[in-house]
């Protein structure tokens, strides 16, 4: 199998996974910061809450509708920055941002289900639908209740 068609499996598996059994699908009701965010061309609409202890997030998540693809992005990205430095949460959503614009960049290579997200490249289309979750995050960590569109 070559390493093209391995990942497109894991793209698959990954996305499937997160979008039937998607992690931290829930209202947090003392966030610090919420954000909604919505993608008007595909139907996707998603709001992250985060819970601030200093630096640290100690709680993130989101509720939302949407397709598989955002759905999944959703879920991956909570289960990475939870309980990371917003320092780092930050970091994460630029990396995954950057390694969806068009042109001559080299993303740093992702790991576990983040890599899974790769995937999405292939169908550029669907890029929206994965990078709103990681806008709308960036939003919550940026001031509190905004919202966020891919427009």
């Amino acid at each position: 199998m070559s390493a093209a068609t391995d990942l497109k499996s894991l793209y698959r598996q990954t996305v499937l996974d997160h979008s039937r059994n998607p992690r931290n699908f829930r209202r947090v009701e003392d966030a610090d910061a919420r954000a909604e965010g919505h993608n008007p061309l595909c139907g996707d609409k998603v709001t992250v809450f985060v819970r601030f202890d200093g630096d640290d997030i100690v709680d993130v998540a989101f509720e939302g509708v949407g397709c598989a693809i955002a759905l999944a992005s959703a879920s991956i990205m909570t289960e990475q920055v939870g309980h990371e430095t917003l320092a780092a949460a930050r970091q994460d959503a630029a990396a995954v941002l950057v390694g969806f614009e068009p042109g001559e960049h080299t993303p740093a290579a992702p790991a576990g289900d983040m890599a899974a997200l790769s995937g999405v490249r292939a169908y550029p289309s669907r890029i929206k639908c994965a990078t709103l979750p990681w806008k709308t995050l960036l939003a919550a960590l940026d001031g509190g209740d905004r919202a966020v569109t891919t427009e």
